[in-house]
């Protein structure tokens, strides 16, 4: 079973996934949403639909000082949605941050287009919020 990893922002949305044995995680794509959740609802089901997933993992923006941010309350919104459409898939939330800065820091090193970046840094982001998940379960074990 796969684990799908979500970064929730204000227009977009970037998803990772793990393979099968939950060995890698790979960046699977951004949803441009607009503010309409229909819209990622819809998609996740498709993507549901295609791969066997048992959690999903949705990255929670908190301050620095450990408070949560007035996004975290709308993302925590969102986690709401989630858990009423797909209420046998196990939903985690996992700290998110710097995830953003670190999707930046990547893509500067790689020396990604900066017109590519806005498209992408969502996956990105997502594919940490993942990994950091993925670690937090091995670490348990």
């Amino acid at each position: 079973m796969r684990k799908l990893g979500i970064d929730y922002g204000d227009a977009r949305v970037g998803l990772a996934i793990t393979d099968e044995l939950g060995i890698t995680v790979q960046g699977l794509e951004t949803i441009h949403y607009n503010g309409n959740d229909k819209i990622i609802l819809k998609r996740l089901e498709e993507i549901f639909n295609q791969y066997k997933i048992d959690t999903i993992v949705v990255g929670l923006p908190i301050n620095m000082d450990g408070t949560k941010t007035e996004r975290a309350e709308i993302t925590e919104k969102f986690i709401h949605k989630l858990k009423c459409k797909f209420n046998k898939i196990k939903i985690e939330r996992i700290d998110e941050r710097l995830t953003t800065v670190a999707a930046h820091k990547t893509m500067n090193y790689l020396n990604i287009n900066k017109y590519k970046k806005k498209d992408i840094v969502d996956t990105i982001s997502a594919v940490y919020i993942l990994e950091t998940y993925m670690n937090k379960i091995k670490d348990s074990k």
